[in-house]
C-alpha cells in the first residue's frame, strides 16, 4: 500500500476483524509486523490501532499485545469542565485563588501507570475557586512540565489552571473517578464547611501523544451537583 496513512491501516485492520479472519478474542499480528504488511511506520500503525481501542474494537495492553475485542466496548467523549463556566452559568461572579505553587517530584506510584516514566518535578498547583466569594471547589492539580512547557509562564491571577490547560492542550485521553468523601479538617476550612461533611470528589488525569499532561483532584463543597456533557 503505498503512502499508507493510518485511516487506510485503521480500515483493513477492521476489514479483517468485520470478516472475522482476526475472531474475537485473538492476538492480532504486531505493530512491525503490520507496519511491513502496510509498507508504512510503525507510528502508523500505532495511531491506527489507538483509534480502534478507543472504538472499542481491539484491546491494547502493554507487553501483552492487541487482541481483537471479545465484546465490543461502546464509548463516550465526556467533556472537561471549566468551572468558571459552571460558576458563570449558575449567574455567579467568578474567581480562583492560588494557595500553592511549587515545582517538586511527584509521590511514589503518584497517578498511576501514566506517570511511571515522569522522573523529574512536576508543577503542582493548589488553588480554590470561588462562587460570589463563597468557596466552589478545592482543587489539587500537578502538571507535566515536559509535556505542556508554556504553563511555567502562565499568569494564574488572570486564568485558572484548569481552564488553561482545556483551552490551550490538546487531549487524546483520559480517566475518570468520581467519589463521595468525608472532607478532612483541613478541606472543610477551606471550603466553608464542617469536618465530616460529605462531598463530591472528582479525579482526572489526561494525557496526548507527548505524554502525561495533568493530574487533578476536585473537591466540592458539599451539596454540589455534577454536570457534564456525554457524545
Amino acid at each position: 500500500m503505498a503512502n499508507t496513512s493510518w485511516q487506510d491501516v485503521r480500515k483493513e485492520v477492521l476489514r479483517k476483524i468485520e470478516a472475522e479472519e482476526w475472531r474475537r478474542g485473538e492476538l492480532i499480528p504486531g505493530e512491525m509486523e503490520l507496519a511491513e504488511k502496510f509498507g508504512c511506520a510503525r507510528v502508523t500503525v500505532n495511531r491506527a490501532l489507538r483509534q480502534l481501542s478507543d472504538e472499542g474494537f481491539v484491546n491494547r495492553k502493554r507487553k501483552a499485545g492487541t487482541r481483537v475485542a471479545v465484546n465490543r466496548v461502546q464509548k463516550a467523549t465526556f467533556d472537561i469542565p471549566v468551572i468558571r463556566e459552571e460558576v458563570e452559568a449558575a449567574g455567579k461572579l467568578y474567581s480562583h485563588e492560588i494557595i500553592r505553587k511549587q515545582m517538586v517530584p511527584p509521590p511514589k506510584g503518584f497517578a498511576g501507570e501514566i506517570w511511571a516514566a515522569e522522573k523529574h518535578k512536576l508543577l503542582h498547583l493548589r488553588s480554590v475557586h470561588f462562587a460570589d466569594k463563597t468557596p466552589y471547589a478545592f482543587e489539587v492539580r500537578w502538571v507535566n512540565t515536559s509535556t505542556v512547557p508554556k504553563i511555567a509562564e502562565v499568569d494564574f491571577s488572570h486564568i485558572s489552571a484548569n481552564e488553561w490547560l482545556v483551552q490551550n492542550v490538546p487531549v487524546t485521553s483520559s480517566n475518570f473517578a468520581f467519589s463521595a468523601i468525608a472532607l478532612k479538617k483541613s478541606e472543610a476550612k477551606l471550603l466553608d464547611a464542617e469536618s465530616g461533611d460529605a462531598a463530591l470528589c472528582v479525579e482526572r488525569a489526561t494525557w496526548n501523544l507527548s505524554g502525561p499532561i495533568t493530574s487533578v483532584r476536585q473537591i466540592f463543597k458539599p451539596g454540589h451537583t455534577l454536570k457534564t456533557k456525554m457524545s
